[in-house]
This record gives C-alpha cells, structure tokens and sequence, in this order.
C-alpha cells in the first residue's frame, strides 16, 4: 500500500484538519493547548510511519515554509489586534520593555546553561541556540488568551508580538557575527532596522492605495501573496522583514490614524473597513490550517529517544527554571503583585523550532539535543495550562477568534448596507417627486397655485 500517493495524502490531510479542529473545541473544555495534541498526533503519526513505511520523506524544508509562513500570519493576526490610541501608549510601552528585557535576560542564563553543560559548546553558539529557547510563542498564546480579561489579554498580545519580533532581530545579529564580512555591528543593525521601517510604511501606503480601489472580489490572497513576496526580498536584502508586517497590521487597523486631515481625501473608508474585516478572518484561518500542520510535522520530526537523556533533563530544568525567575522579577517590577496568571502564560513554541532549524552550519553543536527543545516546549506550554486551568477563565481557540470576526465583518456589513440604502433613498426622493408630477399631470406649481385660489 502507497502511503504517499495523491489521494492518501488528501486523506491524511483533510483527516488532520478535521482532528485538529476537534483539538480546538477539547483546548476549550480542558485548557489544555492544542499545539501540545497537534505534537502529540505528529509523534503517533512517525510511529505508525515507522512500522508502516520505513521510507519516510524528509519534512525539514516543509516545516520551514510552514514555520514562515504561519509566523507571518500570526504576526499579521496581531498586528490586527493592536489599536493605537493615547491611552494604550503606557500599556503598549511597557509590554515592549517586558519582552525585551525578558528575552535578553532568557537568553543570557540560557547561553551560560548551554555553554557549561553541552559539550564543544562556544559561547557565541550558546547564544544562537539560547535566543530560540527565550522567545514567547505568539502562536501558543494570542489563540490561548481570549479568556483573560481585557488589559491582560492585550498585555499578551503585545508582549508576545514584540518577543518574535524582537527575537528574530536578535537571532539574525548573532547569525551575522559568525560572517565577519557581512557583519555590520550596531551600527550596522541601526541603519538595517531604519531602512526596514521607511521601507515598511512606503509599502504599506503603496499597498492600501492601490488594493481599496482594486474592485475585483478575489483580491485578498493578491495581497497576501504581495506580503509575502515583500517578507521575502526583505530577508535576501537581510532586512528585518518581520517588521513590514507588523507596520501593515498596524495601517491597516488604525487607518485614519495614517490618514489625517486632508489625507483623507486618498482613503476609501467603506472599503477599507471592508478589506479589514475579510483580510483578518482570512488571516486567522490561514494561520489555523499553516500552525496546524507545522506542528504535526515538528511532532513527526521528534526523535523520542532524546527526552531519554538525563543531560536533556537537567539542562532542559534548568533552563525552564531561568525563564519564570527572570520573568518574575520582570513582572514584579513593571506590574506589581497583580501577576498571576502573567507570570506563567510563556510558552515557546513555533518561532522556537524555525529559528533552531534555521541555525547556521557553522554555528552547530553535534552534541545539542533536540530533546531540549521539545522538553522546553512541552514543559512551559503544560505550565500555562495549570495557570489557566488555576485561574479558572475559559481557554479561547483560534476558531473562537475566527467566529467572532465573522460576527463582527457580517455586522460591519449590515451597517454599510444600512448607509448604502439610505443614499440611494436619498438620491431617489426627486425621481421619485418628478415621477408623481408625471403620472398625476400635475405639478408642484399647480398645486401650489391652486391652493392660493379661495
């Protein structure tokens, strides 16, 4: 039997997203998050390939568009979120400060744990291999925190989006200082970064100006596929591509913030509220079927006999144990006592696993285990799951999130039918005046002048 031919893999496929669906509506009632069912399903998955068909294909290049291509959604997704307004100025700074003194700290201990107890391990390589290990997992958290209360569920939407981000910038330096002929140093990384901004918001308003007056109703994955090409020129001029994304995000949901004034002129508001709603329910649905075959594929990819290892454990504790003490200090500074369940909501997750695949081969440590990787994954995310559960809030799921955007897109709809309507009564009151004149023969003037007559 051909495990691989065209139709099995529909099956297997279509089976897939139909189980993780269901995963979804399990995450709700138990809070525990589906990503960890999605690995749990890869790893039963590569042990039925195993007895079934030795000859597995290499999914390495498979998890790796997967990986880009649901980072690039979710941080679209997020970016969507995010409203900009002067009150939310405090909030969102600080989220910003929290993640990047979190990530830093994350993987400065990680890099010292790394570095004593792997063996051949420098310390320029712990750092590559600690970055991975201390970014937060947007794909775990922004679909797992719709339960929480307004301020806390925005805090990580926040925090989690500048972590990725953040990250990734971070893990590309460390990846330029091992060529010293691309390396540019800060200053060079300062000059990238404001050239990936400029470049970002000139995209962006290319971008909404020429899509609001695109009429065509097949448009939306026109635009996705422009992001996309845009994420990747970005990367081959090494820019910090991530950030083109997020300032579209951030355009698109705050557009007469972008548009003052006389600006306005140029903007298609009907439109662009139109495009906003369908760009974000395809945006979350994209990300729900890419996140969930990223990590069936990352579960297939696990080798098991790895978590075996008592140096994994250790190293693995370890390392876990870093993150919650450095993230308790953090929070205890910026919050205050009101923490919980903050301090345990930090999962890693999918941007974990891209950058570890995407660690230069002169930077890799043979005697590195993946085990690490999966032990800390599983172990936070399970962590977050007690502090849910703890809490007593109901778990949202990326399929809640799609429900309420369609709920929010159909009632957007109704009011732009709604004004719609009123114009067109609008503009039809003097035909429909003239009509009455004509049908009846007789007009306002005669009316008028008859009604002077004694």
């Amino acid at each position: 039997m051909e495990i691989f031919s065209s139709y099995n893999v529909l099956i297997e496929a279509s089976l897939i997203i139909i189980l993780s669906f269901w995963f979804n509506g399990l995450a709700k009632k138990t809070n525990v998050p589906s990503v960890l069912m999605l690995i749990l399903l890869g790893i039963l998955i590569k042990i039925g390939l195993d007895i079934f068909a030795p000859r597995t294909p290499d999914f390495g290049g498979s998890l790796e568009i997967l990986g880009t291509v649901g980072l690039i959604m979710i941080v679209l997704e997020a970016a969507l979120e995010l409203e900009l307004k002067r009150e939310k100025l405090v909030p969102i700074l600080k989220s910003m400060a929290i993640a990047l003194i979190g990530l830093f700290g994350s993987a400065w201990i990680a890099a010292l744990i790394l570095h004593q107890f792997i063996d051949g391990m420098t310390m320029q390589s712990a750092w590559l291999y600690a970055t991975p290990l201390s970014i937060l997992s947007s794909a775990i958290i922004i679909p797992s925190v719709g339960g929480l209360v307004e301020a806390k569920k925005e805090f990580h939407i926040y925090e989690s989006t500048f972590s990725d981000i953040f990250g990734i910038m971070m893990f590309y330096f460390l990846t330029g200082g091992l060529n010293p002929a691309e390396d540019g140093g800060v200053v060079g990384f300062s000059i990238n970064l404001l050239l990936t901004i400029v470049i970002a918001i000139i995209a962006s308003y290319a971008i909404i100006l020429i899509f609001q007056r695109i009429k065509s109703q097949a448009k939306l994955f026109l635009l996705i596929a422009v992001l996309l090409l845009l994420y990747a020129i970005g990367k081959k001029m090494h820019l910090s591509s991530l950030i083109i994304i997020l300032i579209f995000g951030l355009i698109v949901k705050n557009i007469k913030l972008f548009f003052p004034g006389k600006t306005k002129i140029f903007l298609e508001e009907e439109r662009m509220h139109q495009i906003y709603h369908e760009l974000h329910i395809i945006t979350l649905e994209t990300a729900f079927v890419v996140r969930t075959f990223f990590f069936v594929i990352f579960g297939i990819t696990i080798v098991l006999s790895s978590l075996l290892s008592l140096n994994v454990v250790l190293v693995s504790l370890l390392i876990i144990a870093s993150i919650y003490a450095i993230r308790w200090v953090v929070l205890r500074i910026f919050l205050g006592k009101d923490m919980f369940p903050q301090l345990f909501i930090a999962p890693r997750g999918l941007i974990t696993v891209l950058l570890f695949y995407a660690i230069p081969a002169q930077a890799e440590i043979p005697g590195f285990e993946s085990g690490i990787l999966l032990f800390v994954i599983i172990a936070t995310s399970l962590v977050m799951t007690w502090a849910m559960i703890k809490d007593k809030r109901k778990m949202g799921t990326m399929l809640d999130e799609i429900d309420e955007e369609i709920l929010a897109r159909n009632e957007a709809e109704d009011v732009l039918n709604e004004h719609s309507e009123m114009k067109t009564i609008e503009t039809d009151e003097p035909e429909a005046l003239e009509n009455t004149e004509t049908d009846s023969g007789i007009s306002m003037e005669d009316m008028d002048i008859e009604g002077e007559l004694p």
